[in-house]
């Protein structure tokens, strides 16, 4: 593991990896906590940095469509093998794989979420974002549910709860998300069941209509949480 621990300490080398511009304290996921088995904590770092890289290109918004997909699919050649070192956070998440012995699907599965963002601007409904976060959300509880040998039992709790987080990051980050990149996860049946659109996003303050939608979204996220009540919180 010395390899992976200096390749996650050294800076980001030019090639793939690409700074989004976004605020670093506005992302949601706990890292580093002292809470963490300390033989994994070089593990669950790695994952996190090939999401955070992998969420960076698909934010960055100097970069199209195209050229995004194209480097999270070389992501994901080198998470399967192959060879180079213009992506040292893909490269570091095959190597913890490989000594952990936890399948790629979650990483591949974030890389999926991440190609949805490059061209996915717009959400239908609630089951529609909740597709979503099946790839979005749900691969990091389970990341950390496999790296903890916990029973895939454990699965569906761990998925609603990772869903009510990411719904609230959509929450908190949804005007910025719409003047950045045009892209808006409140459901669009939801905005046009109050009157309204997205762009009363752009308003300096939420509209009570707005603030219906909002209202809506915290509500499921709360059955959300209620669902999430059988993950054990001892692992």
């Amino acid at each position: 593991m010395t390899a992976m621990r200096d390749e996650l300490s050294s800076h980001r080398a030019e090639g793939v990896e690409t700074p989004s511009g976004k605020w670093p304290g506005s992302e949601n996921f706990p890292v580093g906590s002292f809470l963490i088995r300390r033989d994994l904590r070089v593990h669950v770092h790695a994952f996190y940095r090939f999401a955070r890289n992998a969420d960076d290109i698909a934010d960055n918004p100097g970069l199209i469509a195209d050229e995004k997909i194209g480097r999270l699919d070389r992501m994901g050649a080198i998470l399967d093998g192959a060879s180079g070192k213009d992506s040292p956070a893909a490269s570091a998440m095959r190597e913890s794989l490989l000594e952990t012995g936890v399948t790629a699907q979650h990483s591949h599965d974030v890389l999926h979420a991440f190609r949805l963002d490059a061209v996915k601007l717009r959400y239908r409904d609630w089951d529609d974002l909740m597709g979503y976060c099946r790839y979005s959300a749900s691969p990091v509880g389970r990341q950390l549910l496999d790296l903890h040998r916990e029973s895939r039992e454990t699965w569906p709790y761990s998925d609603a709860l990772c869903s009510a987080l990411q719904v609230l990051n959509h929450l908190q980050d949804c005007a910025e998300d719409y003047r950045l990149l045009d892209r808006v996860y409140l459901p669009t049946a939801d905005l046009a069941a109050v009157g309204t659109d997205v762009t009363a996003l752009t308003a300096e303050q939420s509209s009570p209509a707005l603030r219906r939608v909002f209202d809506t979204l915290l509500d499921r996220t709360t059955d959300l949480v209620d669902a999430a009540r059988g993950l054990s919180p001892i692992m």
